[in-house]
């Protein structure tokens, strides 16, 4: 399978898939308490993932695992869990917007402890019509919905909490393949929402045989779509890729959000999402252009230092 085709099919997962998960979301709170719906989610796809990766799992080292453990916390617990809480009263589409400031928080981390990626200035620029963009499809619903502030501060938080756990994943690509870095962390982080949920009563006053069918589908939808193919996915992007441009996939997931309540639900498209869209794609595209710019650069002088050291031997 060529490199070439497993960006393209990652990047359709974490764009494609991640972006209708804020409207499963949505469907999964119509029976099923927010922390319980994430637990199932993470910790399934996570049981899964570590069934795939069978012994490699087994020989993980336990500073390997206390990374997963850490990171786990933080992508599932820290955004997941408190974005279904959040998402209890507000809209799917606001929330994704507000989880689209993950590539500045991101940025920011790369700028001020600079590692293997140096972000390039103008991937900070490419971010604005992104920004812009998403701000324009879901303006109309952020001003008609009456949000109040608290879950807003919820949702920043969550998005700083995904934005350092990304930091920190990127660092461990080496110690784990994507499918077993994916298991640990999502099972780990599954766990301790489950006990989150017994915490805070939702297992007590929980009944199984009120949970509709809708909610079941849902349910199932981010169990394999969201956990188990879109993060091992966003896991190899993240060894093979720049950071900045993975994190594109915050400005695709808000318009996804929006479509799909726009053909599902029937809500109106006015000019003002096409308008946003459009920015989004322009943010995308400079983003990826960029990279690829960068990559060939790299290259170009990791050549130019290889012709001079073969230049000087001789």
């Amino acid at each position: 399978m060529s490199r070439r085709f497993l960006v393209i099919g990652s990047f359709a997962a974490i764009y494609l898939l991640w972006g209708s998960t804020y409207f499963a979301i949505t469907l999964g709170l119509k029976s099923i308490p927010p922390f319980l719906l994430m637990a199932l989610r993470s910790f399934c796809g996570g049981i899964i993932l570590l069934a795939f990766s069978g012994r490699h799992v087994a020989g993980a080292s336990g500073q390997t695992w206390l990374q997963a453990a850490l990171c786990g916390l933080l992508f599932f617990v820290g955004c997941h869990g408190v974005l279904a809480f959040a998402q209890q009263s507000v809209p799917s589409g606001v929330a994704a917007i507000v989880l689209a400031t993950i590539p500045f928080w991101i940025l920011l981390a790369d700028m001020l402890f600079p590692g293997d990626q140096r972000p390039w200035p103008i991937a900070l620029l490419a971010l604005v019509p992104g920004f812009v963009g998403v701000g324009l499809v879901a303006w109309q619903n952020a001003e008609q919905a009456g949000i109040s502030m608290l879950p807003i501060v919820w949702l920043l938080a969550a998005a700083l909490s995904w934005s350092i756990g990304t930091v920190l994943s990127r660092s461990m690509s080496r110690q784990a393949s994507a499918i077993s870095l994916s298991g640990m962390q999502l099972s780990i982080g599954g766990a301790v929402l489950f006990a989150i949920s017994w915490l805070t009563g939702e297992l007590e006053s929980f009944r199984p045989s009120e949970v509709s069918t809708t909610s079941i589908a849902a349910a199932l939808w981010l169990i394999i779509s969201g956990s188990v193919i879109g993060f091992v996915a966003y896991n190899w992007l993240l060894e093979n890729v720049s950071t900045s441009l993975v994190s594109t996939y915050t400005f695709v997931n808000p318009v996804i959000a929006v479509l799909l309540g726009t053909v599902v639900l029937g809500e109106p498209f006015s000019r003002m999402m096409l308008v946003g869209a459009s920015l989004v794609i322009v943010s995308v595209v400079v983003i990826w252009r960029a990279e690829r710019s960068s990559s060939r650069r790299t290259h170009a002088e990791a050549d130019r230092a290889m012709r001079h050291l073969s230049l000087r031997k001789t």
